[in-house]
């Protein structure tokens, strides 16, 4: 696994995006995002900070399906 870079809360939210993800709600500084894949939904929750740690970019990237390759091409 490549090493994940330090990213704010709103960098993950456009990367997601690219490929598929949309917005669905949000409630104070917590964005929900969901996908629909070929063979079930995904959805994942982003935390609008100023910076990630790199535990919780894990997660997200966990809960939304992403490997971490994936990610860091589409920032």
């Amino acid at each position: 696994m490549p090493r994940l870079p330090r990213v704010s809360g709103a960098e993950p939210i456009r990367a997601l995006e690219r490929p598929g993800f949309n917005r669905v709600r949000q409630r104070g500084s917590h964005v929900v995002l969901k996908g629909i894949g070929p063979d079930r939904a995904t959805g994942c929750v982003v935390r609008l900070h100023s910076e990630l740690a790199i535990g919780t970019l894990r997660g997200i990237l966990k809960q939304a399906g992403v490997r971490a390759e994936e990610f860091i091409a589409q920032l």
